[in-house]
């Protein structure tokens, strides 16, 4: 065999104990730590991760504290639901918190709701421990939710709302918000058919009790366990200020129609001095056409000189006639109104 064929083999034995010598260094202390904690992960496993680029650390202690706490945990769905993009941290301390609080929770529904977007940890925590939503939000801004009752008087209500979380409703429930704004919802219908606002404050359990009856936690990730009413205050008179504003509202159209009624009758107004300038052009018309009738008459013949003197002498008459009565009347006016 030639020289060169061993020169060639030994430096490829030994590219291959470097290599070996690397993979030992990298991996031994976690293959060591899984295989001293009773969850052995093979070195073929160890470098599968690497290819894959998923990192063993995280694989290999999240196994090690599954099996632990007594869980059937695979390096296999571990792997799966990191590549996946899911969380698998918080996955293995959720499946072991609801194993020691004895919540039924599987592997593969822990990853769906990881992946879903929810916190699986805070989930199972809110299950054991349940937490209090305080509707309004303040983080919204909001202190109070105010509503009227039927009597015109505001009420400003806070409620502090106990939940637990339904790890089975969990995908695809309603969240939080979903929550307060139902409660919301209720408070409102609650003191808005109350007839006056007394009977609010005088018992304001009945919002929770008219709340809670409602069943605002179907569809949502929670289960309300109670409302409890903080606070109730009243507001401003809100049937007052209505009819105030209506009151203003109906004296403007009021003052608009009797606007509209006068500037109907100055028109009408114009309208009838209009017509009397009319007719008197009328009657100085005509009086302009006698004489030009008298005229006529003359010149047919239908009218003589002594019918025309007994017709100036009858206007005269006439004319003299009014002069008297009138003076007659100033007399009498005098009479009745004696000076000094």
């Amino acid at each position: 065999m030639p020289p060169g064929i061993f020169y060639v083999l030994g430096a490829f034995a030994l590219i291959v104990a470097i290599v070996i010598a690397i993979v030992f260094i990298n991996f031994i202390n976690l293959w060591i730590q899984a295989w001293a904690s009773g969850a052995p992960v093979s070195w073929i496993a160890l470098i599968v991760m690497r290819l894959r680029k998923v990192n063993p650390n995280i694989i290999v202690q999240n196994r090690i504290n599954a099996v632990k706490a007594g869980l059937n945990v695979t390096v296999d769905e571990l792997q799966t639901h990191y590549l996946a993009g899911g969380n698998v941290v918080r996955v293995v301390q959720a499946l072991i918190a609801a194993s020691k609080a004895n919540i039924e929770l599987s592997f593969q529904r822990a990853c769906a709701i990881d992946l879903a977007g929810r916190d699986i940890l805070d989930a199972v925590q809110t299950s054991v421990n349940p937490k209090v939503i305080d509707c309004p939000d303040p983080r919204q801004g909001l202190t109070a939710i105010a509503a009227v009752a039927m009597d015109g008087i505001q009420l400003k209500a806070r409620a502090r709302v106990t939940v637990r979380t339904n790890i089975n409703s969990l995908v695809g429930g309603a969240t939080e918000e979903t929550i307060i704004a139902r409660v919301g919802e209720g408070i409102v219908t609650t003191i808005g058919s109350a007839s006056t606002h007394k009977q609010v404050l005088e018992n304001p359990d009945r919002i929770s009790k008219t709340v809670l009856q409602r069943g605002l936690d179907a569809g949502t990730a929670f289960e309300i366990l109670s409302i409890d009413i903080a606070d109730v205050d009243v507001g401003e008179n809100i049937g007052a200020q209505l009819q105030t504003r209506q009151a203003e509202a109906d004296k403007q159209i009021a003052q608009a129609r009797a606007e509209e009624r006068r500037a109907m009758a100055t028109a009408r107004e114009q309208e009838m001095r209009a017509q009397v300038v009319e007719m008197r052009a009328r009657v100085v018309e005509a009086e302009a056409e006698v004489p030009k009738a008298m005229a006529d008459a003359f010149r047919k013949g239908n009218l003589g000189i002594m019918d025309y003197y007994k017709m100036k002498n009858v206007m005269a008459d006439t004319a003299m006639r009014e002069s008297i009565s009138k003076t007659e009347g100033g007399t009498g006016e005098e009479e009745k109104h004696p000076r000094g």
